[in-house]
């Protein structure tokens, strides 16, 4: 099933103070070899109007270029003998299901760390630049994401997927920047049916950057929250012995009209394209049932222990207990110490308000055939 879409027009909705005239896309942090090859991945077919963003792109790309070299001649080795002696905590559910708001409850903790916007943005060389360059850059940086308003900052919690984009790994989030070409990567949705050199690339660089970051923040217990890391489980287990997951679920109503904004926006601010949303819907249904047949087909390898399933719903009515439970399960040490700062961040979030949708009857029939299992298996009856 598909609908029809209108063409965004941003520029009538941005605010000065809340967009600079120039922000960094996520192909920024790539190196010139990579970079080159998602040109060439999309088949060089950028629009008119993108060619000057592409060419800045391709100037930055030469810059971490030099930046990496120069990382990987001082801490290089370092970086390969860093041992992950606490494995993450990864944070997992499809787009627009609260891992955001879970991810910045959790990162309160002092005895857990986080990758930052600028380590997932720049993670050929942050070790190298991170203790000037996000001073420099701070005023290309948007104050609020434009899906739903939340605060951003270099030094805020973000996604690693960026990091993995930035590497040169395979990762569906390349389909942003053809969005309409057929989307590449997918079977990073669930890890089937990817090459063995693909495989290969993917757990060296997702390796790599939790021993860069490990390194960096002197062996604390990171947090890392990614989407697509849903279907991943079982592989990111065996990569991260002992790693735990969160699995965060939201009604499926607000989850495919919300994820259809959020590539609206994203397609609309990274693409090379101009992109043209006709099978927007229908990618937005088919990534999701990939990506839970591969979280339900994984979860049953994952012990108690380090696995906590937990509905957005239930987090928004009590945080705090919810968190509780979350330490509890997972054995994550003393939660009473850190209640008190937990419980102020959700003082400070009490004035957020989420987007509203309004969905059309058809839609939402095909919703609840489409995703009958998620229905069912979360309650959303």
């Amino acid at each position: 099933m598909s609908t029809t879409l209108e063409k965004p027009k941003p520029r009538k909705k941005l605010k000065l103070n809340a967009y600079p005239f120039y922000s960094p896309r996520f192909w920024h942090g790539m190196c010139l070899g990579d970079w080159l090859k998602l040109l060439a991945l999309g088949r060089y077919r950028i629009h008119p109007l993108r060619i000057c963003m592409a060419g800045l792109i391709t100037f930055f790309a030469a810059g971490n270029s030099v930046c990496a070299l120069l990382q990987r001649l001082i801490y290089g080795r370092r970086i390969a003998a860093t041992e992950i002696a606490q494995p993450p905590i990864f944070i997992i559910g499809h787009w627009r299901s609260g891992t955001t708001y879970l991810h910045e409850l959790m990162v309160c903790d002092e005895r857990l760390a986080y990758p930052t916007y600028y380590e997932c943005f720049e993670p050929n060389h942050f070790l190298v630049t991170g203790w000037f360059a996000p001073i420099l850059l701070w005023p290309l940086l948007p104050r609020k994401r434009p899906m739903d308003n939340m605060a951003t900052g270099w030094s805020r919690p973000q996604e690693d997927e960026f990091a993995l984009v930035a590497m040169g790994a395979p990762t569906p989030y390349y389909r942003m920047a053809y969005p309409n070409e057929p989307p590449p990567y997918n079977e990073f949705l669930d890890m089937e049916g990817c090459s063995d050199a693909d495989l290969s690339r993917w757990r060296r660089d997702m390796k790599r950057f939790v021993q860069m970051l490990t390194m960096k923040k002197k062996g604390q217990r990171l947090v890392m929250k990614s989407p697509p890391h849903t279907g991943r489980i079982a592989e990111l287990a065996r990569l991260f012995p002992g790693a735990k997951f969160i699995h965060i679920s939201r009604d499926p109503y607000t989850i495919l009209p919300s994820t259809r904004r959020l590539w609206v926006s994203l397609d609309w601010a990274q693409g090379l394209q101009h992109p043209h949303y006709r099978d927007l819907d229908e990618y937005v249904f088919s990534a999701f049932e990939r990506m839970y047949r591969g979280y339900f087909r994984q979860r049953g390898s994952i012990p108690a222990n380090q696995l906590c399933e937990l509905k957005y719903e239930d987090l928004v009515q009590d945080p705090l207990g919810q968190l509780r439970r979350i330490y509890q399960q997972l054995e994550l040490g003393d939660f009473e110490a850190v209640c008190p700062k937990m419980e102020a961040h959700v003082g400070s979030q009490k004035d957020y308000k989420t987007n509203r949708h309004e969905l059309e009857p058809e839609l939402r029939s095909e919703i609840r055939r489409r995703w009958s299992d998620y229905f069912e298996r979360y309650g959303y009856e």
